[in-house]
């Protein structure tokens, strides 16, 4: 019998049943203390709170757009520029079109693209960062220096010209905005992993022989989520200010289809800015209670998910 055969007897009989049972609850008992203390820490921040719940409501007035706009959002009515009225709640704009209406699709569209976009990017941007994090030498520096070309650019000037060649629609958006947005995300990964990377528990998972895999999404990603998912909350917000600030020029989402920036984009002559602020008011307190409720969730979590706190 060979010695790896016997050490391996020795192992079980060494360990009972009853000890790996012990173990694994132990081990079950810290994970639940872990996430009692982040909802403790999350819930002493009330604005975290409140953004949480504001962003919820604004997600289920999203989700349920077709079952609570009045209107479809692109029915003619026979008022044009009407002030919000008990037909018209919010008023109608230049076209005829209810707005509160297009209101609530527009926020769906804003919230669709805000969360895919930042799924995309926290996927790819994660998986770049802890390659060039864990394999270093000459990978983590090509990828580094495709990072820093990425970073160069004048983000909005290129996501500008792309939009106008490819075409304003909401999948060329989504995967423009995505396109400059994961370098960030990716420097963040991969310094979460060079520090992971040199604890005991990793170095005992290559002595022992685990694949690549196995240890960079068993041992390394769950170590390195905090920060990931910190980046992804505020990400959200951001992603939605850039396609309102793409649609406010132009160069977004276009009309007829509804879109919190395209409303703002329509409202632009100085007689809507004075004398009509139902057609840009609505869309741009969305805007930023959106924002603001992603960012104090953020700060929440980042809070939340420190350590050192």
């Amino acid at each position: 019998m060979s010695v790896t055969k016997l050490s391996k007897l020795s192992w079980q009989k060494e360990v009972p049943a009853s000890d790996m049972n012990e173990s694994s609850e132990q081990a079950d008992h810290v994970v639940e203390k872990y996430v009692s203390q982040i909802k403790r820490k999350f819930f002493k921040h009330k604005m975290a709170v409140w953004g949480c719940i504001i962003t919820l409501l604004l997600l289920s007035v999203g989700l349920l757009a077709p079952w609570l706009a009045p209107y479809q959002p692109n029915e003619v009515t026979a008022s044009f520029s009407a002030p919000p009225s008990l037909t018209n709640w919010l008023g109608t704009d230049q076209v005829g079109r209810d707005v509160l209406s297009r209101l609530i699709y527009g926020m769906r569209i804003s919230l669709l693209i805000g969360f895919i976009t930042v799924i995309i990017y926290v996927i790819f941007g994660s998986l770049i960062g802890m390659l060039a994090g864990y394999f270093g030498g000459w990978l983590d520096t090509l990828i580094m220096r495709i990072t820093d070309i990425f970073l160069s650019f004048p983000y909005m000037l290129v996501v500008l010209v792309i939009v106008s060649v490819l075409g304003a629609d909401v999948f060329t958006i989504i995967l423009v905005l995505a396109l400059f947005k994961w370098p960030t995300l990716a420097m963040l990964v991969r310094s979460s992993v060079m520090s992971i990377k040199q604890t005991d528990y990793v170095r005992a998972s290559i002595t022992l022989g685990y694949s690549t895999p196995r240890i960079l999404f068993r041992h390394i990603l769950p170590n390195a989520a905090a920060p990931i998912i910190v980046n992804a909350t505020f990400g959200i917000a951001g992603t939605i200010l850039s396609e309102a600030g793409l649609s406010f020029l132009g160069m977004g989402i276009k009309s007829p289809q509804a879109s919190l920036g395209n409303m703002l984009h329509d409202a632009q002559s100085l007689t809507v800015l004075t004398e009509q602020p139902w057609l840009w008011v609505p869309a741009g307190v969305v805007i930023l209670m959106i924002v603001l409720s992603f960012n104090f969730v953020g700060d929440g979590l980042r809070d939340a998910l420190d350590a050192k706190a």
